[in-house]
């Protein structure tokens, strides 16, 4: 790998070592190679590593993302945002509108000139109660969505109050969530007012980091879905990650419970570029 040329971005404090695939694909790593390449302090310093490459057909692009353990998973919204950025300045999909192609499905994307990048993912189920789980004092609701990875939203009074670290490892590890485990949100509807509407909190302990991540993309449109059906709110809804930066969902409920056309709106920034060495 010395001599790899990579990239470093960031999805609204999410941030990722991105490679070129027709350069460097996944059979070129080992799980340690990631785990070295991910640390902070001796690596480079990312949640996960992302393989970038063209798609199966003309103006499509293929994701493969693999957490900073060395573990695949089928998909993570803002690693998702910033292949598409990464896709649009390489030259393999048009940046005003391309099909991307991850292991939880293909999905249409853009992006713009401003840092900003947009999902259309799948259609959505409600979040749901799970049978089995326990919540705590401090803990007001929970539900289990799955938006490519399932994910366990929290309704909390305030995330800063959170013990996130030994909180969100319980809950990550839980028996009601065995065997694959969740993401862990924890929301709370205490940020400043946008357009006279609240603007929602959220912090995430991630599986695969095993630690807490500043943003969580797929987990905030399970979030919005879980707000908008306990009835605190109604989508778009706008979702203000660790970093402080913000990511929009938007979705309409049909009338077969699901929620369809959904976006998530957010930052796929380069940060840099360099070379392994």
């Amino acid at each position: 790998m010395i001599g790899l040329p990579v990239y470093k971005m960031t999805g609204s404090g999410n941030d990722f070592v991105m490679l070129d695939a027709r350069v460097s694909s996944p059979a070129d790593w080992s799980p340690q190679d990631m785990q070295v390449v991910c640390a902070r302090g001796t690596g480079i310093g990312a949640d996960g590593v992302v393989f970038v490459g063209p798609g199966s057909k003309a103006g499509a692009a293929r994701m493969i993302y693999y957490n900073a353990d060395g573990s695949h998973a089928a998909m993570c919204g803002n690693a998702a945002l910033c292949s598409t950025t990464l896709a649009a300045r390489l030259g393999i999909a048009p940046a005003g509108g391309m099909d991307l192609e991850t292991d939880a499905g293909t999905y249409r994307s853009r992006t713009s000139d401003r840092g900003r990048a947009e999902l259309h993912l799948a259609p959505v189920d409600p979040p749901e109660a799970l049978a089995g789980l326990g919540i705590i004092d401090g803990e007001r609701r929970a539900a289990l969505g799955r938006v490519g990875v399932p994910h366990l939203i929290i309704l909390v009074d305030d995330v800063d109050h959170v013990a996130l670290m030994e909180r969100g490892r319980a809950l990550r590890f839980d028996p009601a969530l065995a065997p694959d485990g969740a993401n862990i949100n924890f929301i709370s509807a205490d940020g400043p007012a946008r357009d006279g509407k609240p603007v929602w909190r959220m912090r995430t302990y991630e599986r695969g980091v095993e630690g807490e991540t500043l943003a969580c993309g797929t987990g905030a449109v399970a979030a919005g879905c879980a707000i908008e059906e306990w009835g605190l709110g109604r989508l778009p809804i706008e979702i203000q990650s660790r970093s402080g930066r913000l990511l929009t969902i938007r979705g309409t409920k049909g009338s077969n419970g699901r929620y369809d056309d959904v976006w998530l709106a957010g930052e796929g920034r380069m940060v840099f570029r360099g070379v392994i060495t």
